[in-house]
């Protein structure tokens, strides 16, 4: 019998959040887990994430996207003169959650991530689909197929609910990377964006793709309550 399909918003750094989401959804090794992206910055742990993401890839089947984040520290990581453009995204905090002191031990930036999280985050997908559903961390051009889509469409694109537009594929297309503010799901129904701004005080969401179940934590670990019961329910 084949398994459920999750996906999982993005996270920056907020390995509490994770951990306690993970233990309430509890994947099963025939699940699959699609994390959409920016993994790290901002956050207070991104270290841990990786970590904890990692693990998970040996239980069930995970299926890491690449978020603008990741492609920024990538990108870091082949050249330096690209570092400035990382930091300003919130680098430093993530160099942070390896130990990094601004103004301590000068070493480079791979002598502070370690190989197996190079390895994951330059393992990241572009995009991912199913029958039913696409997965990419920004967002699409509406006309092109998932492997013509254009880098700065996958993950720069921003979601804007007055002109977003079905893909040609007429599949549902769940996203990140464009924080809803009011901590709530953006459902246009041939588009869900499940970045609930968890970092700066929303929630981290996962969501079961095909039943619309939603579990939400904030940064804390905190299961969110709402009016009537528990989202996590």
């Amino acid at each position: 019998m084949a398994g459920r399909t999750f996906a999982i918003g993005d996270i920056h750094g907020c390995a509490d959040a994770l951990t306690t989401l993970l233990d309430t959804v509890e994947p099963k090794p025939e699940d699959t887990v699609v994390t959409l992206g920016d993994y790290i910055d901002r956050g207070p742990d991104s270290r841990r994430v990786l970590d904890r993401l990692i693990a998970l890839a040996g239980w069930c089947h995970l299926v890491p996207l690449l978020g603008n984040h990741e492609e920024a520290l990538l990108r870091a990581l082949r050249d330096k003169n690209a570092l400035r453009q990382w930091f300003a995204l919130g680098g430093t905090d993530t160099l942070r959650s390896y130990g990094w002191v601004s103004g301590g031990e000068r070493r480079t930036l791979t002598d502070w991530i370690p190989m197996p999280h190079r390895e994951f985050l330059a393992s990241c997908q572009d995009s991912y689909e199913t029958p039913t559903h696409l997965f990419v961390h920004a967002g699409y051009v509406p006309e092109l197929v998932l492997a013509e889509q254009p880098a700065l469409a996958l993950r720069w694109r921003v979601t804007d609910a007055d002109t977003a537009v079905p893909h040609q594929s007429g599949k549902v297309a769940v996203v990140g990377h464009t924080p809803q503010q009011s901590g709530e799901i953006l459902d246009l129904g041939f588009l869900v964006c499940i970045d609930t701004n968890c970092v700066r005080g929303g929630w981290l969401t996962a969501m079961d793709v095909c039943t619309r179940q939603v579990w939400q934590v904030d940064r804390n670990g905190k299961h969110r309550m709402k009016l009537g019961g528990n989202v996590c329910d």
